[in-house]
């Protein structure tokens, strides 16, 4: 089971500042601890919306919207991806993970599961999703 653990944006991660030597050293730590644990997939941080863009589709094309977003509560920081055993143990790394924002900072992270090809129903579309899964490998 792979989960995304993600770190929610802050108007202090918006303004692109980097984060602090103690905050760094926590990440580090925590993300070691999962490696070492052998759930780790893929770990990083995100440039602020300003340096980022959407695309936004109606009625049959797509419009480019140049960042920066003004909801931060809708943007993402940071990510970390995790594969488990099972929901309790990615509860667990969760509640585990260091304040993405210092411990005196505000902050939140939202824990998702993510789809396994073996979530759908058999089809030659998912036929197709099962081999660029085997070249992966």
């Amino acid at each position: 089971m792979r989960f995304m653990i993600i770190v929610k944006a802050t108007a202090v991660s918006e303004a692109g500042g980097p984060p602090d030597d103690a905050l760094m050293a926590a990440m580090g730590s925590y993300h070691e601890e999962l490696a070492k644990a052998g759930v780790l997939l893929d770990a990083t941080g995100l440039q602020p919306s300003s340096k980022g863009w959407r695309i936004h589709y109606s009625g049959g094309k797509r419009t480019v919207l140049d960042g920066p977003f003004a909801e931060t509560r809708e943007l993402i920081a940071g990510y970390t991806l995790i594969q488990v055993r099972s929901r309790e143990e990615a509860v667990e790394w969760a509640r585990r993970f260091p304040a993405p924002f210092g411990e005196q900072a505000e902050g939140e992270i939202e824990v998702r599961q993510l789809y396994e090809l073996e979530d759908f129903a058999p089809s030659p579309e998912l036929d197709r999703f099962h081999k660029l899964d085997a070249a992966k490998h």
